[in-house]
């Protein structure tokens, strides 16, 4: 069962590596900015960098559930894609909004786009098995010739 979902754990440990290299940029930020924990303010180029990881963190919970869904009851290959497009998307708002506020926008944009994705990928995939199961339809199988 477990080698069924290598690219959902692939995908999700290379995520959780992405999260924990934001983690060390703002380590790095309060050395060079000289802001001890637990303050959080200070110069405006530390709270754009702060407030970058903290926005990776807020969405990192939907998007690992709605990644394993998307991938355990849809596609896996699909969903490992759009992880990857989302790890991407994450990675230019991070630095984008470490330079400036405005330049986070692509980047969040394009999470919030791969986000739907997965999510309207997850809503189907569980959709036809709660069909499947309880209705006992096969309604996809049966559109296959």
């Amino acid at each position: 069962m477990a080698s069924h979902l290598v690219l959902l754990a692939a995908v999700s440990v290379l995520s959780v590596c992405q999260q924990s290299f934001f983690a060390w940029q703002v380590g790095k930020a309060r050395l060079k900015y000289k802001i001890s924990p637990p303050a959080i303010t200070g110069s405006p180029a530390f709270e754009r960098i702060f407030r970058a990881q903290q926005n990776c963190v807020e969405f990192y919970p939907i998007f690992l559930i709605t990644f394993w869904m998307a991938g355990w009851f849809f596609n896996q290959v699909l969903a490992a894609i759009l992880g990857l497009a989302y790890m991407y998307a994450r990675h230019h708002f991070f630095f984008g909004y470490s330079e400036s506020a405005k330049q986070r926008l692509f980047g969040f944009r394009m999470s919030l786009g791969v986000l739907a994705l997965l999510i309207i990928q997850a809503v189907v995939g569980i959709g036809y098995e709660l069909w499947d199961e309880y209705m006992d339809l096969k309604f996809f199988k049966k559109l296959v010739f």
